[in-house]
């Protein structure tokens, strides 16, 4: 599949079109069993609480993922992402026991356009209007 973005429209500053992304308990579920992670703080309320936290939290590679998807269908291609990195986590995504469940904004925009194509796009991805991780980056190649 060929990239959406072309590299010739895009300039420092571009943003990609921000999607909010709703994650639910039942989502933190399937992810425990995909990436065999089943740290309870992630699926049991009284374990979270007991360990200082308000409730159930995201796994924080749940968030870099979605972050990931964002991006990479504003691309237009998976295989475009060439690196991604967080330098850190800053809060964690709460997740309730309802069918709302909890709601994060993934936003990005080119930080930096390099040779051969390809562009540095800082992520961002903000849970109750915080940031939730830090020093988010991604390269990738624009058609």
């Amino acid at each position: 599949m060929a990239a959406q973005v072309s590299y010739d429209d895009v300039r420092v500053g571009t943003e990609m079109p921000a999607r909010d992304i709703t994650v639910k308990r039942i989502d933190l579920l399937r992810y425990c069993g995909a990436c065999s992670d089943f740290t309870a703080t992630h699926w049991n309320e009284r374990i979270a609480k007991s360990v200082g936290l308000p409730d159930v939290i995201a796994h924080g590679t749940y968030t870099i993922a979605a972050a990931v998807r964002v991006l990479t269908d504003w691309v237009g291609d998976p295989a475009a992402l060439l690196e991604y990195s967080v330098r850190r986590f800053t809060r964690p995504v709460v997740v309730p026991d309802d069918d709302a469940g909890a709601t994060v904004r993934i936003s990005g925009a080119v930080e930096e356009l390099l040779d051969d194509r390809r562009a540095v796009v800082r992520l961002r991805a903000r849970f109750d209007g915080l940031e939730v991780m830090s020093g988010a980056r991604a390269v990738v190649r624009l058609a």
